[in-house]
């Protein structure tokens, strides 16, 4: 018999990975304008992805192991967790009320060198980033145990290559649904009660491996 409880880590960090990285932003604008455009689809969906995923595991790892003998800051962290994620909420479920478009506008650099330098300075120049993957996904992994903290940020970092893969490769196919505002409606919908659900469950520690 398959043992559920096993994927739950799991489960819970691609929810969370997925819900932190749906918005729309400039990064996500840029993979669907070079998957638009067919050039270096590859390359910059796996440098989002490599970044997204080093910083999660620096977050998770690095954060267990300092709060790992400091249960009393461990949870004052998993109530400010909290409490960011029910602010992100409120902000999707604003932008579910008044929902944006996503379109890939401008000249997609030429060279391969240039596009990972574009990668690069959206990726690691946003402070935005390191909130959501460092301190958001490393505070809620820290809560996790034994296994189930390498799988928490296994399942975050599964999230953002799943969502770039999509957006760079299926960027024509998609285009048409990202340019409508009820599509993001219902996006942004589900996003704020998946992040509220999550910061709920940090709040009263059920989260916890």
């Amino acid at each position: 018999m398959v043992d559920l409880q096993g994927f739950a880590p799991l489960a819970a960090g691609f929810g969370l990975g997925a819900s932190l990285i749906v918005a729309i932003g400039a990064q996500n604008a840029f993979v669907l304008r070079q998957g638009l455009r067919r050039e270096h689809v590859g390359t910059v969906v796996a440098a989002c992805a490599a970044i997204d995923a080093l910083l999660i595991a620096a977050g998770v790892a690095g954060l267990g192991a300092a709060l790992g003998p400091h249960p009393t800051l461990l949870r004052a962290l998993s109530w400010l967790g909290a409490a960011v994620l029910a602010a992100y909420g409120v902000q999707a479920a604003r932008r579910a009320l008044h929902p944006g478009t996503l379109q890939a506008q401008g000249e997609a650099p030429a060279t391969r060198r240039a596009v990972l330098l574009q990668v690069a300075s959206l990726s690691l120049l946003n402070p935005h980033v390191y909130l959501d993957t460092v301190l958001l996904v490393g505070s809620v992994g820290a809560q996790q145990h034994g296994a189930a903290r390498p799988l928490f940020a296994l399942g975050a970092a599964a999230a953002s290559v799943t969502w770039f893969a999509l957006l760079g490769y299926g960027a024509r196919a998609a285009a048409p649904l990202f340019s409508r505002a009820l599509a993001w409606r219902l996006l942004d919908a589900g996003v704020a009660l998946t992040m509220w659900t999550l910061a709920v469950l940090l709040a009263t520690g059920r989260l916890g491996g």
